[in-house]
């Protein structure tokens, strides 16, 4: 409904009009028309008509470039569906409370519905003239503000309290722009602070003095001719929810309704046709190739899913025009973003917060992603000897990863989840996170020509058909869609995203990130042979001659610790159980428990991972890799060291135990496996699995070689530490609790009977040190002590550790509406 303001009282500044308000500016006509004082540095903001709802799109188009932060170039904030209201001399910019509705055709229910939920009032501006039912207001402090809620996340993430300072904040008159479906503003707004945090002062030009860029967008809302989707969990999308209190008693009022783009055929009658107006991509000018050809390639593969759901030429990428805006929302894009650290890279989209409707899809690629590949490859290869090859396998297998990375991004901003089971399926997906893969010839020389798959997979053939395939006039869209999930059950395809994949204690032995194959046991063993004959030539053919000798321990990181993802796919067989997002009805398969054959097998390759063999650190390495020297100081992507400047050969193999021990001991893990013997006593229990585990890590002969024989204490200290921190696990369950105790307590009776030789005085010493660890926690007062330090494992997934990854993405889940990562 419109209100006119033709009749309304005049509240502006003594009665002037809008034309004499602005006379002399200059106007920007559009959607909203905007009007820039040059004299004043002020904006002011025309409005059309009140009580028209539009949305609200802020952004980021100048980081920080501090991938720990988040606050990236380009970066997506919230999306709002918004309205200007009247209320005296003032107009306030409200958001009516999407989370609750009443889709009723009667207006009071309606009311009784938006009444009863607090809506936001974002802003409030001051009447500075009207005409013919026009509304001027002024812009400027609206425009010049933290609308990214930068101060908040700056201090969220430890890195000082900052304020805005407006003296050092002003509007970016280029940037103010009207189109007839958008109005665009945007300002440089400059925080300070007096103690920035490291990661502001690894970066920022001045810590002291950050200036930004806060772009504001002003939506029209799409016209009534989107139809919203229905909303599957086994579909391989994301969507938009709300509570309809209008909704029959006895039926759901929770509606879920998947967000994708509007897709309409031009002959509806047609099994396959053009659209009326195709998705179109554009990919970032300032891409440098050859990795701005690859994106496009990979890009280009989402033409295929669209033919197999009968579309012709309804999915296309083009170069975006030197003229154009990338954050305009008129335009698709992919953008190539710069960090100071590698990070993730997302997929994040404006959407219709009415109908799951994608308005634009924004795609942000981390630059240095390709960077990384290309070191995974270097220490994979070891190029830099003799035979050197010119063809530079390295890049090819780079530039492969980032076709697979454009394609997956792309994915989220068409409206698709990650799904981290397709590996299990033959790589079924780009929206898998997938592993290079890489075999050992009959020479064991490796090659890496099929280190990832080229074009789009059969899942994502079945979820763009679920989003976008259009039914034949008289066929019905339920049926439809029934039809095509029913056809990729039939298939054994698998679909599980996020939230049974990435927790370290996760369920499902077939949703892992960065793994490959069917088999986690075999595709396991796959890996350590191909590190072990990475490792057996490791050396300074890894790195190019000139480069400082100390490098080589950025290559040997990744490559040490390669395993590291199929380790934690493999663990997840331990207590684990198959399932699918089952409907009643979908005659899918039901929750079955990991077979205790399997479980075991499981158990033993994990053993055999931090057996003192697999974990030595090549001879040629430890005793020859220098300190850093001066200018390449040590960073997170290297092992932690117990030595000071020089390489500690010990905190390697600690890492890995690490790894295993953590995944083995996981609180929900370790339950899971307690219990399951209540179900099948032929499945393995948990006391035996901690039995077994110690058997083989302190039931070992002392190995003669001095360097193996640490590498088995450092194992065995690591196993301890897990436990003791396991039975200190206030939320662990009772009887994990109580079965660890029990294990420390026969350790404990263990330990003083063991037979050391009189001669190894290092072991000796060592297990008396264990012992009073475990009498400590076994004999104390009121509280465990206090755990010790562990070791600190070098980053994996792109931005590091687990903790920074949720912080970051506890941000982007607050401030934008419509994201995914890789």
């Amino acid at each position: 409904m419109l209100l006119c303001l033709a009749s309304a009282p005049v509240y502006g500044q003594g009665g002037t009009s809008i034309t004499e308000k602005t006379s002399g500016m200059d106007k920007r006509d559009g959607f909203f028309p905007i009007y820039w004082n040059a004299a004043s540095g002020e904006i002011y903001l025309e409005i059309p008509a009140l009580e028209q709802e539009f949305i609200y799109v802020t952004s980021m188009p100048a980081g920080l470039g501090s991938n720990d932060i988040g606050l990236d170039r380009s970066q997506l904030g919230s999306t709002r569906l918004v309205r200007f209201e009247r209320s005296g001399p003032k107009i306030l910019l409200v958001m009516p409370n999407l989370r609750y509705r009443a889709d009723s055709v009667s207006e009071a229910e309606r009311a009784s519905v938006r009444e009863a939920f607090a809506e936001a009032i974002i802003w409030g501006f001051k009447v500075e003239a009207e005409e013919a039912g026009r509304v001027l207001v002024n812009a400027t402090d609206f425009v010049v503000r933290d609308a990214n809620d930068v101060v908040r996340r700056l201090r969220g993430a430890q890195q000082g309290s900052f304020s805005l300072d407006k003296s050092r904040s002003a509007p970016v008159p280029s940037m103010l722009k009207a189109f007839p479906n958008n109005t665009e503003m945007e300002a440089r707004i400059t925080f300070t602070s007096i103690a920035p945090g490291r990661y502001v002062r690894d970066v920022a030009a001045d810590p002291y003095s950050v200036t930004l860029s806060v772009r504001h967008s002003f939506v029209m809302l799409p016209d009534d001719g989107y139809t919203p989707r229905v909303f599957h969990p086994g579909a391989g999308y994301g969507s938009i929810s709300y509570m309809d209190y209008a909704a029959p008693i006895g039926e759901a009022m929770r509606k879920h309704y998947i967000r994708r783009h509007r897709l309409i055929k031009q002959y509806a009658d047609s099994v396959m046709s053009d659209p009326v107006s195709p998705i179109v991509y554009y990919l970032d000018p300032g891409t440098p190739e050859p990795v701005r050809g690859a994106l496009l390639d990979g890009a280009r593969w989402w033409a295929d899913a669209f033919e197999a759901a009968g579309f012709s030429n309804a999915f296309q990428i083009e170069m975006l025009p030197e003229d154009a805006d990338p954050m305009d929302v008129r335009y698709n894009t992919i953008q190539w973003v710069h960090r100071a650290t590698r990070g993730w890279s997302y997929g994040s989209s404006v959407t219709d917060p009415r109908t799951g409707e994608i308005i634009k899809g924004h795609v942000s690629l981390g630059s240095l992603r390709v960077r990384q590949d290309y070191l995974i490859a270097e220490g994979l290869l070891a190029p830099y000897g003799d035979s050197f090859t010119a063809d530079d396998p390295m890049l090819s297998m780079s530039l492969a990863r980032i076709r697979q990375l454009s394609a997956h991004e792309v994915g989220h901003t068409l409206g698709l989840s990650h799904n981290f089971a397709s590996s299990v399926n033959g790589r079924a997906s780009v929206m898998d996170y997938p592993a290079p893969y890489a075999v050992l010839d009959e020479n064991g020389e490796i090659e890496l020509e099929a280190a990832y798959a080229t074009g789009i997979g059969e899942w994502d053939k079945v979820a763009i058909a679920y989003g976008y395939a259009q039914p034949l006039p008289g066929d019905n869209e339920e049926a439809l869609l029934d039809a095509i999930l029913q056809r990729a059950w039939e298939d054994g395809l698998y679909y599980i995203t996020d939230t049974d994949a990435r927790p370290t204690g996760a369920a499902h032995p077939l949703s892992n990130l960065w793994d490959n194959g069917d088999d986690m046991v075999r595709a396991l063993r796959h890996e350590m042979a191909v590190r072990e004959a990475a490792m057996a030539r490791f050396g300074e053919e890894v790195i190019r001659t000139g480069q400082p000798l100390a490098t080589m321990e950025e290559v040997l990181v990744p490559l040490y610790l390669r395993h590291r993802y199929q380790i934690e796919a493999t663990a997840k067989l331990l207590g684990g159980v198959t399932y699918t997002y089952a409907m009643r009805g979908d005659q899918q398969a039901l929750v079955e428990p990991v077979e205790g054959a399997v479980q075991e097998e499981a158990l033993e390759v994990l053993l055999d991972v931090v057996s003192a063999e697999a974990l030595r650190v090549p001879e040629s390495v430890r005793l020859n890799l220098p300190p850093r020297p001066p200018g390449f100081p040590m960073h997170r992507e290297l092992f932690q060291r117990h030595t000071g400047l020089t390489f500690d050969p010990y905190t390697p193999a600690a890492a890995v135990a690490t790894m295993v021990f953590t995944q083995i001991l996981n609180p929900e893990r370790a339950a899971r496996m307690a219990y399951q013997t209540d179900r099948d006593a032929t499945l393995p229990d948990f006391h035996g699995v901690m039995e077994l585990v110690s058997d083989v890590v302190w039931g070992v002969s002392v190995a003669d070689d001095p360097y193996e024989a640490e590498l088995q204490r450092v194992v065995q200290q690591v196993w301890i530490d897990e436990l003791i921190g396991l039975a200190s696990d206030r939320e662990a369950a009772p009887a994990v609790r109580a079965l660890v105790g029990e294990r420390l307590r026969e350790f404990a009776e263990w330990i003083p009977d063991s037979r050391v030789s009189q001669n190894d005085r290092e072991t000796r010493y060592y297990r008396q040190m264990v012992l009073a660890d475990i009498e400590r926690y076994l004999f104390r007062e009121y509280e465990a002590e206090e755990r010790l330090a562990g070791t600190t494992i070098p980053p994996g997934s792109p931005i590091g550790s687990e903790a920074r990854r949720q912080m970051r993405h506890a941000f982007l889940d607050a401030t934008a509406t419509d994201w995914c990562s890789h």
